[in-house]
């Protein structure tokens, strides 16, 4: 039997103690925010930093990622389901979340696992074999955009991600993060003249149709043939004059709100959502 003698008035006089020893002290401890890492120095020439749970796993999934290191919280290797570090075919450390914290900055979300590895070599554009649906992608930047439309490409089963040399975001742990794994389930083909590119898809028997908030026809109506290629610009400034005169057709996204355009990304998951059902409808009616 336990001798609990604390009563409400034991409580309150402990109250007041503490209250007379703060106030001696100069006052109660302030509240301390912790205090935003830095990212620390950027990975070894020819190497990608890549982290988070799904980043991780789909890299480790795909045979052709070459991973150097990893760098892995024992919570992580547990939901990664890696049960001996020593047994991976590359060098493998366990940390604490403060050790990746100082890579790649505290306000990375990198979920307890990091690696080190070569990044993908992206393809050339006549290897972009039997695939119904591309995206192509002129001069859209921003990181964060290119992998959530990565990872909308692999929902809804697009075959390539096409960009150009230059004005585009290579590999990194930003992109990766955002595509949530898509990275390594998509062949990414980067081509130096984006006109010229255009001119090889339409030989290859693909329809391009770029999108732009005043096209002539709406989104829907604009599809046809075998082969689709939707063509989406950078934010603000959208598709360049080349490329508009280029593509097969201009089309628009039709939206009934007071707001007549969408982030890129969303864009580009709206457009393959309707370029799906386009092609199980023609399938169904052949």
């Amino acid at each position: 039997m336990s001798n609990n003698s604390n009563t409400p008035k034991d409580t309150h006089y402990a109250k007041l103690r503490r209250a007379f020893r703060d106030e001696k002290s100069g006052g109660a401890p302030a509240f301390r925010p912790r205090q935003p890492v830095p990212p620390g120095e950027n990975a070894a020439d020819g190497l990608v930093r890549l982290y988070g749970l799904h980043t991780v796993r789909a890299a480790l999934d795909n045979p052709r990622r070459r991973i150097k290191k990893m760098l892995v919280t024992r919570n992580a290797a547990e939901r990664l389901e890696i049960a001996d570090l020593a047994a991976l075919p590359f060098k493998a450390e366990l940390v604490e979340p403060r050790d990746i914290d100082k890579i790649t900055g505290s306000d990375a979300v990198h979920q307890g696992v990091l690696i080190e590895a070569e990044p993908l070599k992206p393809k050339r554009l006549d290897t972009l074999g039997d695939t119904k649906l591309v995206l192509v992608l002129d001069q859209v930047t921003d990181p964060h955009n290119v992998g959530a439309i990565l990872r909308s490409a692999v929902a809804f089963g697009a075959g390539a991600l096409i960009t150009t040399a230059r004005h585009s975001p290579q590999e990194s742990g930003v992109l990766a993060k955002s595509a949530s794994g898509a990275l390594e389930h998509i062949d990414q083909i980067e081509v130096k003249n984006l006109a010229d590119a255009l001119g090889q898809l339409h030989e290859a028997g693909f329809r391009t149709i770029g999108l732009d908030s005043d096209g002539p026809a709406e989104l829907e109506k604009s599809f046809a043939g075998e082969k689709i290629a939707l063509v989406l610009g950078a934010e603000g400034k959208g598709l360049r004059q080349k490329t508009r005169e280029t593509v097969t057709t201009l089309a628009r996204l039709d939206m009934p709100g007071v707001i007549r355009s969408l982030n890129v990304s969303n864009a580009a998951a709206v457009s393959l959502y309707a370029a799906q059902r386009w092609f199980a409808h023609h399938r169904s009616a052949l």
